[in-house]
Formats: C-alpha cells, sequence, structure tokens
C-alpha cells in the first residue's frame, strides 16, 4: 500500500456486520487503517443488522479477531473505532427502515458539518443483493447527500451471478440503480501485494518484459490450494462449487493480469480493457468430449457426508486447461486449479519458459508472498549433472510486513479507485468462457473424482498431456 493515503471523510455502510465475512476480514482491517491513521477522523461505520445489536459486541469480535492471529488490540484504536461506530436496525424488506436510514445518514452529515462520501458494502450472500440495492434506489441512497456534494458507492462481493443469465440479469438490474462509476465488484486476490505486483514486474525488468510470449512461455498455471473444506458454508456450496467460486473470479482475474498486454499508462481504464481483451481471446472448451479432455473435477471424500446429500455431484475440486486465440499466445497452455480439503494452502502463479527442464517463475500471492525463479546451474564436481536452484523474494523479508488485502480494497474503494475491482465486462466474458463447462455437468456426475481429504488431490497429467499433444499437432 502507497504511503500514506488521503482519503476524503465518508461513512461506511456495512450490511452483514455481524456475519463471517465482516469477522474475518471487513472489521480486522479497518481496525488495522485506524491503527495506521490512514482514515480521517469524521469516519463514520454504520452496522447493518436485522437485530439490536450493542457497539460493544461489535468492539469483542474485532479484539477476538485480531487476538486469534496473536496480536494485542491497542484499546485507544478500539476506543476510536467505537466512537466511529453506530448500529443500526434495519429489515431488508421494510421500507420505513431504508427512509431511518437516509436520516440517520443526513443527522450524521448534518452533526459534522459536511458531506461525505456514502459507501454502502453488501457483505451479505448474493443471493439477498436484488431486494436491498432495489430499495437503496427507491430511497434516493443511490444518490449524493441531500446537498449533492458527495458520491456514493456500492461493494459487492462474488459471485456475481451463477451463470451467463444469473449474470447479466444482476448486472442489468443493479445498473437501474447504480451507474457502472459507482458499482465496486470485489476481488479480494487483486490486493495481495504480489498481485499488484505482476504488470510493474512484466513492466519493469527487461530480462522477462521481451520474452513474454507464446514463443517461450509454454504454460501459465493459476493454482489455489486450501487445507480447509466448505466448513460452515453448507448452504452457499451446495450452490456454488469450486469453479464458480474460485475459477469465474479470483483464477481468471489472475490469469489475465498475468498474461494481458501491458497497456501504456497503468491505469483502471487500460488494465480493465486489457483484462477483458485477454479474456475475451481464451476459446471456450469444446461442448462434450472436448470439456471432458480439457477439465477436470473431483470431490473429498467427505463432502457428501459434510451437506448431508449423498447424490450431490458438486465439485470441490476443478482443473481445466485452455487455449488462447490471440497470435501473441499461440503454443501456451493457460491451466487454473483450485480445490478444498488439500494437503497443503497455496495460492501462485506458475510461468514455465521452455518444453524440456523449464525455468519456472512463481508469483506466491499466499502465504508468503514473493516470487521464485527456477534455474537450473551444473552441479560441483566431476559429473557435469545439473542441479534445479531457487532463488528467492520475500515481501516480508525484503520489504516489510505486507498489508491485509481488505485494506487495501477499502482504501482503494473509499478513494474512488477501481483498478483493483472487476467490471461487467470482464465478468460477463468470464461467464461466457465457462458457460459450455456448467452445461456439460448439469447432465451428469459421471466424470467426478472422489479424492481423500488431506491428499493432493485428482491427478491432473492427462489434462496437461492432452493438451500438449493436441498443442504439438497444431
Amino acid at each position: 500500500m502507497e504511503d500514506a493515503p488521503k482519503l476524503d471523510p465518508s461513512i461506511l455502510v456495512i450490511f452483514g456486520i455481524t456475519g463471517d465475512l465482516a469477522k474475518r476480514k471487513i472489521l480486522p482491517s479497518l481496525y488495522h487503517l485506524c491503527k495506521e491513521n490512514l482514515l480521517p477522523d469524521q469516519t463514520k461505520i454504520i452496522g447493518i443488522s436485522r437485530k439490536h445489536v450493542k457497539n460493544q459486541e461489535i468492539i469483542d469480535t474485532i479484539h477476538e479477531c485480531i487476538s486469534e492471529g496473536g496480536n494485542i488490540c491497542d484499546p485507544k484504536v478500539l476506543d476510536r473505532l467505537n466512537k466511529w461506530l453506530s448500529m443500526f436496525k434495519l429489515d431488508p424488506l421494510d421500507d420505513q427502515d431504508y427512509e431511518s436510514l437516509s436520516d440517520h445518514l443526513h443527522k450524521i452529515e448534518t452533526d459534522s458539518g459536511q458531506c461525505l462520501d456514502r459507501l454502502f458494502y453488501l457483505s451479505i450472500p448474493p443471493q439477498v443483493y436484488g431486494q436491498i440495492i432495489e430499495r437503496l434506489g427507491s430511497h434516493g441512497l443511490n444518490k449524493s447527500c441531500r446537498h449533492n456534494k458527495a458520491g456514493t458507492r456500492l461493494l459487492v462481493e462474488k459471485p456475481f451471478g451463477f451463470d451467463v443469465a444469473t449474470a447479466q440479469q444482476l448486472i442489468e438490474n443493479t445498473e437501474k440503480v447504480f451507474s457502472e462509476e459507482q458499482i465496486f465488484r470485489i476481488d479480494h486476490y487483486l490486493a495481495k501485494e504480489t498481485a499488484q505486483n505482476i504488470l510493474k514486474f512484466r513492466r519493469h525488468n527487461p530480462v522477462f518484459t521481451n520474452q513474454w510470449n507464446g514463443k517461450q512461455i509454454k504454460r501459465i498455471h493459476v493454482i489455489a490450494k486450501e487445507r480447509i473444506g466448505i466448513e460452515n458454508r453448507v448452504g452457499f456450496y451446495e450452490q456454488v462449487g469450486a469453479l464458480r467460486d474460485l475459477v469465474q473470479s479470483h483464477l481468471l482475474q489472475l490469469l489475465s493480469l498475468t498474461a494481458m498486454e501491458i497497456p501504456k499508462e497503468i491505469n483502471s481504464d487500460e488494465v480493465h480493457a486489457a483484462k477483458h481483451e485477454f479474456i475475451k481471446n481464451l476459446i471456450p472448451p469444446s461442448p462434450g468430449v472436448g470439456i471432458s479432455k480439457q477439465v477436470l473435477r473431483g470431490q473429498y471424500d467427505t463432502y457428501k457426508d459434510e451437506v448431508n446429500n449423498p447424490h450431490s455431484n458438486i465439485e470441490t475440486f476443478v482443473s481445466l486447461v485452455l487455449q488462447s486465440k490471440d497470435p501473441n499466445w499461440e503454443g501456451c497452455i493457460f491451466q487454473l486449479t483450485t480445490g478444498k480439503s488439500l494437503d497443503e494452502k497455496q495460492t501462485l502463479i506458475q510461468v514455465s519458459f521452455g518444453d524440456e527442464d523449464p525455468n519456472v517463475l512463481s508469483f506466491r500471492i499466499q502465504p508468503n508472498e514473493g516470487i521464485d525463479v527456477d534455474l537450473l546451474i551444473e552441479q560441483p564436481g566431476f559429473t557435469h549433472n545439473l542441479h534445479r536452484v531457487k532463488m528467492n523474494f520475500s515481501y516480508n523479508q525484503n520489504l516489510g510486513d505486507s498489508h491485509y488485502a481488505y485494506e487495501r480494497v477499502l482504501v482503494d474503494a473509499i478513494r474512488g479507485d477501481k483498478m483493483l475491482f472487476a467490471t461487467k465486462l470482464e465478468v460477463m466474458s468470464s461467464w461466457h468462457l465457462l458457460q459450455p463447462i456448467l452445461d456439460f455437468w448439469q447432465q451428469g456426475g459421471e466424470d467426478l473424482e472422489i479424492y481423500s481429504t488431506g491428499s493432493k488431490g485428482p491427478s491432473t497429467k492427462r489434462l496437461e498431456h492432452t493438451f500438449s499433444d493436441k498443442l504439438n499437432k497444431s
């Protein structure tokens, strides 16, 4: 994060402040931003809940979350947050509650003597976005304050729809209330330090810049592994699965940052245009046999018991390989892999230069953010054997502790910087790319591989070999 970003005074209205996402991500990030004096003293936080909740319950939640990480909360920071915070009881279907919320925001601004930017953060299940967004609009909360002197923004979490049709419907319904400029679709992976660095790394290191094409790079593999299973997300995961949960959003966004054409200007509009162009040029898997050869899905062995559904064919693991019709990437394989209940937690991007014994450049997104390069050198002695060594850069060791990704999400949303947020064009291009897979899976679950909890997951070798053979023949 840049040093001491200057932020305008804002009101952050958090729907679902008592939920899991707020507890794990949003509230700890607000604590750290407050501790680092990155938020103005005029900042206000409105916690929206269906039931009466006292400020102290939220402050206790922050204290608990910070303590779980082995840190001790600064009581002065907690006191400051408590002064900023006010809880507001709201029934999402009660129009009068929205009128009361509007009056409450107006009173805050009147008491502070100035108009404040308003950010509505929907930290709630996507299924209920619509009813809240519609009422925000019908009660004028999609506009500025009553003096028209400040901005209003809507922050929403993935998934952005469940397929092409629902994503398009969600976009159309939201745009009836908020303009695209006001909508901030959150992908917190893009706010991690290493992800932010990818474009600048490519642009400012000539040793790699001129090699960034399909002639030199033969494979880009984006991987997101998790040790945990679905935990308390049964209702959510049975509707979503790994492809919708991570591939459509996080992994395709990371891949586009890695392989998109670098624009002349690194600004929000240019970067989003380049990302959309890259995703649009990816070739969707062919229906039928093509999908079975290009896509592998699996489910960990205890999943059916956890969701109490012996017939569930929801995937907890997926790996797919793709090509691009962009001539610059002819000959390169793009692979996306994610899974739960695996042997390790790891998110990284592997860029392989060369076919046999490739040099591998790895961007480590989490944990231990940093960059590795695998090189081959001759092993000392008389045998002339080659030995693989790793050059390693770590953010924590070289540049100090990296920030929470959600800190960057909140800061950029407050200052209106959309660089790290997904646009509707990117969202729709991603769904169009994956829709053939969803359609194919709807026909049955015979291709679902069961894997052991805590294992490496299903072997993806057949995907890589099948696609390599196809590329060699083309």
